[in-house]
């Protein structure tokens, strides 16, 4: 398993990327992307978009409770905190890839680009497992 998370990783500029993966239910309900974000530079990283052309959009959103009511929002960035790591995972920050295309199926990859600010990318392989994270 360890050599499938190392062929996983990405890097740019002391940010790595691993643990990368979609969750796929249906072509007509959205997929999930998670991974991990770890910074080990000095100073924080701010994520701003991604996309995929296995997506009609990706987007970044949140997962959050307002009201004990579980909802979704798109976030315009997000903070990778310097010497620190961040998380995309079920209930929490994620991708949200809208109007999945044919290449989206568990048991495939799909290629993702990540876009931070000031222009720096970073690009992975994102296995595409099944409604229940299989």
């Amino acid at each position: 398993m360890l050599a499938s998370i190392a062929a996983h990783a990405a890097m740019l500029n002391g940010i790595s990327l691993s643990e990368p993966w979609f969750r796929f239910i249906t072509p007509m309900v959205p997929a999930a992307g998670y991974f991990t974000l770890s910074n080990s530079t000095a100073a924080p990283e701010i994520l701003v978009g991604a996309s995929s052309a296995a997506c009609g959009s990706l987007m970044l959103h949140q997962s959050v409770t307002k009201n004990g009511v579980e909802q979704m929002i798109m976030v315009p960035k997000v903070v990778v905190p310097a010497h620190g790591t961040l998380q995309f995972a079920p209930g929490g920050y994620h991708l949200m890839c809208m109007s999945p295309a044919a290449a989206m199926r568990a048991g495939q990859s799909v290629p993702v680009t990540l876009q931070f600010e000031g222009g720096g990318t970073l690009s992975a392989d994102f296995p595409v497992r099944d409604a229940t994270g299989k």
